[in-house]
């Protein structure tokens, strides 16, 4: 089990790391630094070029260290209380002593293996050091092929000098040897295995070195460019994000909610302590009589289906004549520590309940999105139980799972250890957002963790505007109790697929009851919901599914507008098919966005139309009571 990371003594990898990095940086500079300053004593305004240069040197290695001891002497009591309390900044020890601890089963002693890796790495050697004449290269070759290939090791500069060509085929080497040796271990629990690969992937990712500045040569490169001031923009860039306990990914000036990100025109028309209820302007003079709630996910902020004009999901929902109603759960806080399933399981229905009387409609269309969409399974079931299945026309389900049997890397973190790490990181009856953003992160490590340490931190690059990203890093509080049940009843247990199992406001939920027509959603490359688990949806629903497959992955698999033009989809329009094996093999594929495919599929349930008037707008009349504009206060709660 990992320890306390209050612990003072305890070995932390990342702070190593950067501790490391400051020791280097200061040991590189310090020469420079006293001779440029003992130079300047002496010195005139017009100094030479060289003088000015090791000034700059001086005055890049006084402001580095000044910046660290100056964090360092602030925050040292901060840290001792912060990390008792869990704070979101000492993620990176609790995982990474939890992989430590997995990684322990690997056998190092094995002479057999340890002799490979010898003959292996002599081999590298004499292929990189060499001449290339003396390999029996071609006459006049700069450098030699390498035998491994990798983008974080893309540029020239990684091949063009022997060393770092040598240094990171090493690491490539030794990283697939390790990996070797998780596939040939005898005697171990499968879910063990798949979760000792993905300790050693993130263990072999964060020791890069691509991630140190003393073995990357572009980081070299920039800081002899700059004088230093990459390091000192770099430095800036790392403690601003030490403050606020988060990997910092897109410019965090560049985007304002409800100004440039989630700005289709609408009003809050119902809000309880849990959600508020959004409601769009219509954009159409007729609208499809029947109108259609989306349920976010509460891990995260519903704007991801309202990015902006050109991608929102929101605003095209909107064009094709549907009277569209968003979910806005609010970040839990203290006054949350009490929430539970069937909190959000109520709160759906209430959602259901207030559009369908606000409207005046029997029943309502909806739309679960990933956790979401969990929960609108067990709500359509606890409604099944009622007598009330009939208040749902049709159920929409993106990248949401039931049987977790099948859940995929999200997997690796549910067990008892993991778990027991989660329950102390809980403080005042929530979990904080920033431990959840930053297990997300893990499972893409290179793209989400160390590509951004690299440039922001290594390189000092200015932060990009992207707004997919903002959005990554807008993270909500859970509720602690209901969070770790849902990990435990779901995830690790897989109750939610066994009749009866679980239940929620007094009624035992069976999936199997669930008979309102769905169109069930998954990506290609999703690696939190894949589509093996999507695809389960169907053998446990008894009503009529249509299952598509999307390209790409969980965010941008969803988010793919059609005047984008991007990716495709495949459907089997055959009735019979019983298997995702099947289902493929059948499958014809389509260019670009499947959201025709859904909307023409939401028309052939009910395509029937009225004009857009009365409380089709919302706030347009005297009596139509409205609470504040879109996108509402509560997505806007930290």
């Amino acid at each position: 089990m990992a320890k306390d990371s209050s612990d003072p003594a305890e070995g932390n990898m990342f702070s190593a790391m950067l501790d490391a990095q400051a020791r280097w940086t200061q040991m590189m500079l310090a020469p420079l630094a006293t001779t440029g300053q003992r130079d300047a004593d002496k010195g005139a305004d017009d100094a030479p070029p060289a003088l000015a240069d090791l000034q700059k040197w001086a005055e890049n290695a006084t402001r580095l260290q000044s910046m660290w001891l100056e964090f360092c002497q602030t925050h040292a009591i901060e840290a001792t209380s912060d990390m008792m309390a869990g704070d979101p900044a000492q993620w990176p020890a609790k995982w990474f002593a939890m992989f430590e601890s997995w990684t322990q089963q690997l056998p190092f002693a094995d002479p057999a293996e340890q002799q490979r890796w010898w003959a292996e790495s002599a081999q590298l050697w004499q292929a990189l050091m060499l001449p290339p004449g003396d390999q029996g290269g071609e006459a006049g070759a700069t450098s030699p092929k390498l035998p491994r290939e990798d983008r974080r090791f893309a540029d020239p500069r990684w091949r063009e000098q022997p060393v770092y060509a040598l240094i990171h085929q090493t690491y490539l080497l030794l990283s697939e040897r390790v990996e070797a040796m998780v596939e040939q271990l005898d005697n171990i629990d499968p879910a063990k295995r798949e979760q000792l690969k993905f300790a050693t992937q993130a263990m072999a990712e964060a020791l890069s070195p691509a991630n140190f500045p003393a073995t990357n040569p572009i980081v070299l490169d920039r800081i002899m460019e700059t004088r230093g001031d990459s390091l000192v923009k770099g430095m800036q860039n790392l403690l601003q994000d030490l403050q606020k306990g988060q990997l910092t990914h897109s410019d965090p000036q560049a985007f304002v909610v409800g100004e440039n990100i989630a700005t289709t025109p609408g009003k809050v028309i119902y809000e309880t302590p849990l959600f508020q209820l959004i409601q769009y302007d219509p954009s159409t003079e007729k609208v499809l009589s029947v109108p259609l709630v989306i349920f976010p996910p509460w891990i995260n902020r519903f704007y991801i289906l309202d990015l902006n004009e050109k991608k929102s999901f929101v605003k095209w929902a909107v064009d094709q004549g549907l009277t569209v109603f968003m979910v806005s759960w609010k970040s839990a806080d203290a006054s949350m520590k009490d929430v539970v399933w069937d909190d959000y399981i109520a709160a759906q229905i209430e959602a259901i309940d207030h559009v369908r009387k606000r409207l005046r409609q029997p029943a309502v269309h909806t739309i679960g999105y990933c956790v979401a969409g969990t929960t609108l399974a067990a709500t359509l079931a606890v409604m099944a139980a009622k007598g009330e299945a009939d208040k749902v026309k049709s159920a929409t389900f993106f990248t949401a799972q039931v049987d977790f049997d099948d859940a995929g890397d999200l997997l690796h973190f549910i067990d008892d250890q993991q778990l027991t790490t989660i329950k102390g990181l809980e403080r005042d009856g929530y979990v904080d957002g920033r431990y959840m953003a930053a297990t997300f992160n893990l499972l893409r490590g290179n793209d989400l963790i160390w590509n951004y340490v690299v440039r922001n931190y290594l390189l000092g690059e200015d932060h990009t505007a992207f707004d997919l990203l903002h959005w990554n890093g807008d993270v909500t509080n859970l509720p602690a109790k209901w969070h770790r049940n849902y990990l435990q009843d779901l995830y690790r247990d897989n109750l939610l697929v066994e009749p009866g199992r679980l239940e929620a406001l007094g009624e035992a939920i069976d999936l199997t009851r669930v008979d309102v027509p769905t169109y069930i959603q998954a990506g290609k490359d999703d690696h939190i919901a894949p589509v093996t688990s999507v695809w389960k949806l169907t053998e446990h629903f008894t009503g009529p599914t249509r299952f598509v497959l999307a390209g790409s992955g969980h965010i941008a698999g969803v988010v793919n507008p059609p005047a984008a033009g991007k990716y495709q989809y495949w459907i089997n329009e055959d009735e019979r098919v019983g298997s995702l094996e099947e289902f493929r093999k059948g499958a014809t594929e389509h260019p670009g966005s499947w959201w025709p495919d859904w909307i023409e599929w939401i028309r052939s349930h009910d395509d029937r139309e009225i004009p857009a008037r009365g409380k089709r707008k919302p706030g347009s009349g005297k009596t139509d009571t409205v609470i504040e504009p879109a996108p509402g206060r509560y997505v806007k709660t930290r």
